[in-house]
Order: structure tokens, then C-alpha cells, then sequence
């Protein structure tokens, strides 16, 4: 199964419209997939005793990335880097269990020139650094606002192909690693 992260807990987000469309992608490829939605981590998640003692409500977000055969993490760039509930996420996430071996492939969102370029390479040195494999093909979605149509869903073909080809290789990477 494939774990589809939206990396920002912000609402209504962009970052969760693309999600979408690659929750479509994986369901027309037959892979079976959920998305893990920081917008919904429980608010005690967010105390600074959390590091020690995970509370209750983050059971599942940490259950859902250890069952997870590969994780597609969507992050939008916030200030020129990673949203710091995705860095959070991450650091609460058990060691080294979690992301070690774990296939993980990246896609960026961005209302910027560089489509969340840096996030992207910020979060593969992290997961790097957590011993992931990390998928090389990468996708940068740069003027997000300019890609979307009235209702939120992608509206140009070509990049609409872009994320669904991604997703297929993506899932062809982890049948090859998890085999």
C-alpha cells in the first residue's frame, strides 16, 4: 500500500488538491493507497511532551507510515523550505522503524518559480539520512494557482500525465524493493 502524505496541515490547502489527483492516479493504476493528512494530527500532538510520550491520536499517523510499502510525500514550500509540521511529523515518527528502507518518492508545490524545489531536496536529505530509498523522479509544480482550475483539480493535461506517470513508477520502485 502506498501512503500519499500532505505535508502541511494549512486548509484548504493546494498541497491536498494535488494529493487528490494522485489519489486518482493510483486508483487507476490498481495500487491500493491512503492519504495521511497532517491537517488532521490531534492537537496534544502539538505539546512539547510529545516528544517523550506519544499522545493517543498519533498512533495512527505513526501506524499508517510503519504498515505504508511506500510513502509519496506532497509538500508545498513555505519561506523557502519545509513546512514545519512536516519536519515535526518526521521527528515524532519512531526510530529508526519508520522511513529506514522505506520507498519514498516527492512531489512539490509551490506559488513560486521553482516548484518547491528546495523542500524537495530538503526532505530528501533528511529521509537520506533516515536510510529511505528515495525515488529519483521527482515532480515540481511551480504557480500552483496557475495550474488549477476553479474547482481545485489540475487542469493541464500534460502535467496531469506528469503526476500519473510518477505515480506508476513510483509504484513499480517499491514492487521492486518490497518484491
Amino acid at each position: 500500500m502506498i501512503v500519499i502524505l500532505s505535508g502541511t496541515n494549512r486548509p484548504g490547502s493546494n498541497t491536498r488538491r494535488i494529493v487528490r489527483e494522485l489519489e486518482a492516479a493510483y486508483a487507476a493504476l490498481g495500487v491500493p493507497h491512503e492519504v495521511l493528512d497532517l491537517a488532521r494530527l490531534p492537537l496534544d500532538a502539538f505539546l512539547p511532551t510529545a516528544y517523550a510520550e506519544k499522545p493517543a491520536g498519533f498512533a495512527p499517523f505513526a501506524e499508517a507510515v510503519l504498515r505504508a510499502d511506500g510513502l509519496h510525500v506532497v509538500t508545498p514550500e513555505y519561506n523557502g523550505g519545509v513546512p514545519g509540521v512536516l519536519k515535526y511529523f518526521i521527528d515524532l515518527l519512531p526510530f529508526p522503524e519508520s522511513l529506514e528502507g522505506r520507498p519514498v518518492a516527492f512531489t512539490g508545490v509551490a506559488a513560486g518559480t521553482w516548484g518547491a524545489l528546495r523542500p524537495v531536496e530538503q526532505l530528501q536529505a533528511i529521509f537520506a539520512y533516515r536510510n529511505a530509498h528515495v525515488f529519483p523522479e521527482r515532480v515540481f509544480l511551480p504557480r500552483i494557482h496557475e495550474l488549477l482550475d476553479d474547482a481545485g483539480r489540475v487542469k493541464d493535461d500534460e502535467l496531469r500525465q506528469r503526476l500519473h506517470a510518477q505515480a506508476a513508477g513510483f509504484a513499480a520502485f517499491v514492487q521492486k524493493l518490497r518484491g
